[in-house]
This record gives C-alpha cells, structure tokens and sequence, in this order.
C-alpha cells in the first residue's frame, strides 16, 4: 500500500505502545496493596516482590520502547509480562458467563499487544 512509510508512524506507534504501559505502570503503584492482595490470592509466592518486578518492566520497558532504546528488548520483556499477567489475572476458564467473556476479552487484548510487541522485535 505505501512505498515508504513515514518515520513518525513507527514513533508514534513506539510512544502509545510503551507510554500505555509506563500509564498503566504507574496507575499499578497507587494500587500495590489491592493487587499484592489479589496476587495473595491467587497463590503468588512473594507477592508484593512480584509485583514490583512486574511494575519495573512495565515502566522501564515501556520507557525504553518509547525513547526508541533496545525496542527490540523491550518488547520482548514486555512479551513476558503479558504472559505472565494474563495467566495470573485472566484466568477465564475459572469463570462463567459475563466474568469469563470479560476475562477472555482480557486475554484476546494481550495477544494483541503481544502481536504488536513482535512487529516492533521485527521491524522496530
């Protein structure tokens, strides 16, 4: 469709990308004692080291993907950390009607960003 693309697409694309999950980073820290609770739960050991580690990459590699600096490391950490979070906090086969559909909408929206984390492995 286009011969060349414009260098602010995949800028753009790198600040939403990253900047959502620096956001969402963030938003987790005011957070901590609910999730460390749900992460209980769930039976997380270390709980609360796990979810600062996961806040760490959440922010740091968000960071990093929108400055453009190891994108391609970035992502892939970031990779993880979808896996990891949607298999701890999405759990749909553990639900039934309107919870499991919002649960699997939760997993369908990670393997989404997990596709667009490979594109910028990929390509940047």
């Amino acid at each position: 469709m286009f011969e060349t693309v414009p260098t602010f697409i995949p800028v753009l694309g790198r600040l939403l990308l990253g900047g959502a999950f620096v956001f969402a980073g963030l938003r987790n820290l005011g957070s901590m004692s609910f999730l460390t609770g749900a992460l209980s739960a769930r039976g997380v050991p270390l709980a609360s080291m796990v979810l600062i580690t996961g806040i760490a990459i959440q922010c740091v590699a968000g960071l990093l993907l929108m400055i453009g600096l190891y994108s391609a490391f970035a992502a892939l950490g970031l990779i993880v950390f979808l896996i990891v979070a949607t298999l701890i906090f999405h759990n749909f086969w553990d639900y039934q009607g309107e919870e499991r559909v919002a649960h699997l909408n939760g997993v369908i929206t990670n393997t989404a960003l997990a596709g667009s984390f490979l594109l910028v492995v990929a390509y940047g």
